[in-house]
């Protein structure tokens, strides 16, 4: 049925009961897994303020590098877990997108047929203040997405 699954993770416990679910069903289906890791921009309020081209510059490197490492991190982690159950698997981190956007255009450039994402389920105000990039993938693609709550 699906023979290749896109993963997504922010690395959370959550998003890891997504991976878990996501790696089960791969290995049921003998599909392939895509896991992507998103990194969103530096925040644009951050360059405010008298020294701002030189602080924020340094706070952008910092930021930078600390995402390359936790995504790694996570990848990683991800990766071993795919292996440990024999299933294939490649890890993608993609930086300066935000998570609905990035997904979407991955699951589509590598021809993926099912998305797996984990959600907090949040309802309301809730929903409307934190946001949702699991609603909007749902919202916006074609492709079938499995969520894991």
């Amino acid at each position: 049925m699906y023979k290749h699954i896109l993963i997504a993770t922010d690395g959370s416990d959550l998003a890891g009961k997504g991976v878990a679910h996501g790696l089960e069903l791969a290995k049921g289906l003998g599909a392939t897994v895509t896991f992507v890791h998103v990194t969103e921009p530096f925040p644009a309020l951050a360059w405010g303020g008298a020294m701002a081209g030189y602080v924020a510059g340094d706070e952008l490197v910092y930021y930078e590098e600390s995402a390359r490492k936790y995504a790694r991190e996570v990848l990683e982690k991800c990766k071993a877990e795919a292996d440990a159950l024999g299933v294939g698997s490649r890890s993608l981190h993609i930086e300066n997108r935000t998570p609905a956007e990035a997904i979407l255009e991955t699951a589509g450039a590598e021809s993926c047929d099912l998305i797996v994402m984990a959600s907090h389920g949040r309802r309301g105000i809730g929903r409307l203040v934190l946001g949702s990039q699991t609603a909007e993938v749902v919202s916006l693609t074609e492709i079938p997405v499995l969520v894991v709550r």
